[in-house]
């Protein structure tokens, strides 16, 4: 039984703790969160450095915001924990390659970050369909995510730079450059406008992004946004012989409406594809939650690669984000 502590109890920590124990073979032992008491529901809330330097605790989940990542993933490694830990994993580049020289000066352990994404039951077909290469090779990406806040923003950390580290982008729109990534390889030119026009936060509200991979050809185009006023979620993905396209997004709120696939060939001649062509698959569970957690604790189990959320693929994502914010105006 793998014994676990988790770093931050707020909305993240206890989805984390609920996909624990449907995973099974892994024990929640102790929280640490500042804002509620000695014990949460007979579990017991020590302080950060308690559940780091724990005799008992084999792994450590982070669930904090996004300015303690980065040290508490050295000091929880440095101490022999397995880590898992919420996105993003760092605020730039350099600073995802000193977890990476951590993570090697303690060979063993397993790190892996939360890009739930990933996990999703939809985008884990898509991710087939492009591997089999039924339908080509991937010509282009076109992604949207975005979503409407409201001033009670600015009184969370994610509105304060220090705390968040980034706006929108860190926020939502890493999701998305993740999942090109993880559907379309490595990209080494990138384009962006980075702005905050409306909310006039020291983070951004929205980044327009291109990417290309110079090598394939291939082009991917993000537009991450908080002045969308409904949420939204869409990726798109053409292929030499079809596409695929995916709106909306499985959560406890439903705020992006239902996820749904639709799938078509292409056509060379006419008549074009129609939108009765297409196959839609709607989606009605979030598994990604339990999927994650099943992939981190197998692994240690196991003792096999991190192959979804490694260091390498945060490393990647952060150059990335490094890129794009040097473009930023403001």
């Amino acid at each position: 039984m793998n014994k676990v502590g988790i770093i931050g109890y707020g909305k993240m920590g206890q989805i984390r703790h609920q996909a624990l124990g449907e995973v099974g073979g892994a024990q929640l032992i102790a929280i640490s969160e500042p804002s509620i008491g000695a014990e949460f529901n007979g579990i017991p809330n020590l302080t950060h450095e308690e559940i780091i330097d724990h005799p008992d605790i084999d792994s450590i989940i982070i669930c904090t915001p996004n300015n303690y990542n980065k040290d508490l993933t050295i000091r929880s490694l440095n101490a022999g924990k397995h880590v898992f830990c919420e996105k993003p994993p760092a605020f730039t580049g350099a600073e995802m390659q000193e977890i990476c020289n951590a993570e090697k000066n303690n060979p063993g352990l397993k790190l892996m970050y939360g890009f739930n994404h990933r996990h999703h039951d939809s985008i884990m077909d898509m991710k087939k369909i492009v591997d089999s290469q039924e339908y080509g090779k991937v010509l282009w990406m076109r992604g949207r995510y975005g979503k409407s806040v409201t001033p009670d923003y600015f009184n969370e950390w994610r509105a304060k730079k220090e705390l968040a580290g980034g706006g929108i982008l860190l926020d939502q729109g890493i999701h998305m450059l993740d999942l090109f990534l993880h559907l379309g390889g490595g990209f080494d030119t990138v384009k962006a406008e980075v702005s905050n026009l409306y909310w006039n936060l020291e983070v951004e509200d929205n980044a327009f992004v291109i990417l290309k991979n110079s090598e394939t050809g291939l082009v991917a185009n993000l537009h991450s946004t908080m002045t969308q006023w409904r949420h939204l979620f869409s990726i798109e993905v053409f292929l030499e012989k079809g596409y695929m396209v995916m709106n909306g997004l499985i959560t406890s709120s439903m705020s992006y409406g239902e996820e749904v696939l639709s799938i078509a060939k292409n056509r060379s001649a006419a008549p074009a594809a129609t939108f009765k062509d297409e196959v839609k698959t709607k989606y009605t569970d979030n598994n990604s939650w339990r999927y994650e957690m099943e992939h981190f604790f197998n692994a240690i189990k196991e003792d096999s690669a991190i192959s979804i959320g490694s260091s390498a693929d945060a490393l990647q994502l952060m150059k990335i984000i490094d890129k794009i914010y040097e473009q930023k105006d403001f």
